[in-house]
């Protein structure tokens, strides 16, 4: 989709602009996730690439797209081989940036028999993502009709400062509100969608979601606050809404190994579609695809579709 010959807001082509973290995972199977204080013994022990901002894009890339990563690694070997894995699944790495003397993302995962994760991330050089220099990036690339697509594994700063350059330069932002944290109610307000989890919409509108009806109540009531917002509820699909209506829309039913990297092909897939013209449910329903593809193996990236 990138064509360095075109020259933004000139006929220029929409972009999809991913800006999220790069880790290397570390997952091992267990019984169960050990309690404080408890060792647990596992096995199938992988290691592989991951991190938000890295899954997304590479949920993208496998859907047809040439996402461009905004990111930050470190120069270690790590570093090198995160970004030799994104460049051949199609990933734009241009604008990743290598900072010296600095280790790379790492995430340790503990996967328990019936799928569910638990996961310790420690950003390394994503730390050091600058808000002033991610933005003057989004601003230069940035074309009307381009999607920003965000998370908050990388500084809040940058996400915020980033995502109003997107929307200043006619771009569409797609916010992935996980790791949940407390946001600016700017970035929420730009948010086309705002993409939580069940959790994460109880977070934000202070009310339980135990059933669809919840979730569809919920997102109702948030979607007052941003220019749309979907629900991602697991096996039981997601719930989609604008100021004017609410929609649900059923998962698909498929046995589940790992639920890790589900929501990041959902969103990953989700933005792909919308930069190529989807609509919302649409691109909703793309993403519940991606999501039941990649439940089924084990591993962050490998099995998105």
């Amino acid at each position: 989709m990138h064509n360095d010959d075109q020259v933004p807001g000139q006929g220029s082509p929409a972009l999809l602009m991913v800006l999220g973290s790069i880790n290397r995972d570390h997952a091992v199977v267990v019984d169960h996730h050990p309690k404080p204080g408890e060792t647990v013994l596992g096995d199938s022990y992988t290691y592989g690439s991951g991190g938000k901002g890295a899954n997304q894009a590479v949920a993208a890339a496998l859907a047809g797209v040439t996402p461009i990563l905004l990111s930050a690694v470190g120069d270690d070997s790590a570093g090198e081989e995160l970004l030799a894995d994104l460049r051949r699944v199609g990933v734009d790495t241009t604008h990743v940036t290598r900072h010296a003397g600095m280790p790379s993302g790492i995430a340790l995962i503990t996967v328990s028999r019936d799928g569910e994760n638990a996961i310790v991330v420690a950003p390394g050089a994503g730390a050091a993502v600058d808000a002033s220099t991610t933005a003057k990036t989004v601003a230069s690339i940035s074309t009307p009709g381009s999607v920003l697509l965000s998370q908050l594994e990388l500084p809040l700063p940058a996400v915020v400062a980033s995502g109003v350059a997107a929307h200043e330069a006619g771009a569409r932002v797609v916010l992935n509100l996980s790791p949940f944290q407390a946001v600016p109610e700017e970035l929420i307000r730009l948010a086309d969608p705002l993409v939580v989890n069940a959790g994460e919409a109880e977070g934000l509108a202070g009310e339980r979601i135990a059933s669809v009806a919840d979730a569809e109540n919920a997102a109702r009531t948030l979607a007052s606050r941003c220019r749309s917002i979907v629900i991602t509820l697991g096996a039981e699909g997601a719930v989609a809404a604008e100021a004017d209506s609410v929609r649900s829309f059923p998962a698909r039913k498929v046995p589940v190994v790992d639920t890790t990297g589900a929501g990041d092909s959902f969103a990953g897939a989700l933005a792909a579609a919308l930069v190529t013209g989807a609509s919302l449910d649409r691109a909703v329903l793309a993403g519940i695809d991606a999501a039941a593809i990649t439940v089924q193996h084990l591993g962050a990236q490998g099995p998105i579709p």
